[in-house]
């Protein structure tokens, strides 16, 4: 991740300057940081999306799955982009920067946010759990396939993990999976994938 920007910027500036290059950016504590996810990352998004968008047909769901979507937690200085999102259709008629912006401000809009973990572990183990958490985003997986997480985080040894927090009386409460452990879902109980299809894994 590269910082592009010094001077710290609140959310309504970091929409207003987002660069119109292409790229994807977040901001992370007043400061607009590139996001630029390796070839294993986004494989791993792919295979996620392909699979959660086949769930949401085949169930008939008003859900869908956003190429992009930022979601502004309570923090002025903060903003992200997950790397997949589930956003509930019935609920963004009362997202005031949905039609604008693409911006979510209501954990009640999405179902399931996730982030496939790079370089920069520490904002998806720490500061986006607990922002996802605040503004009560039901799911939050952390898909961390090259075992980057601290040993707090995913144990040791430390190997490939997929975290999902299930939001139970407004706090997270997790579950881990490894290798060929069936990964539970509260919002999509009847996905049959194992941490390493998740993870792709062969």
């Amino acid at each position: 991740m590269v910082q592009s920007i010094s001077r710290l910027l609140t959310f309504a500036e970091f929409l207003e300057q987002y660069p119109e290059d292409g790229r994807r950016y977040e901001l992370i504590d007043g400061e607009i940081v590139e996001v630029r996810p390796v070839g294993d990352h986004e494989e791993i998004i792919g295979l996620v999306t392909r699979r959660l968008d086949r769930e949401i047909e085949r169930l008939s769901l008003p859900w869908f799955i956003p190429k992009s979507c930022c979601v502004k937690p309570e923090s002025e200085l903060n903003g992200y982009v997950p790397d997949t999102i589930v956003l509930d259709r019935l609920q963004l008629t009362s997202e005031p920067l949905w039609k604008s912006a693409s911006t979510i401000t209501n954990g009640q809009s999405a179902k399931l946010v996730i982030e496939v973990v790079s370089t920069n572990w520490q904002d998806d183990y720490a500061k986006k759990l607990e922002d996802y958490e605040a503004l009560g985003i039901p799911e939050y997986w952390i898909l961390d396939y090259r075992a980057l997480g601290g040993k707090r985080y995913i144990g040791f040894p430390k190997q490939p993990t997929v975290g999902v927090y299930t939001l139970v009386d407004r706090e997270y409460q997790l579950v881990q999976f490894r290798d060929r452990e069936v990964v539970r879902s509260h919002v999509f109980p009847e996905l049959n994938l194992t941490a390493n299809q998740l993870l792709n894994i062969a």
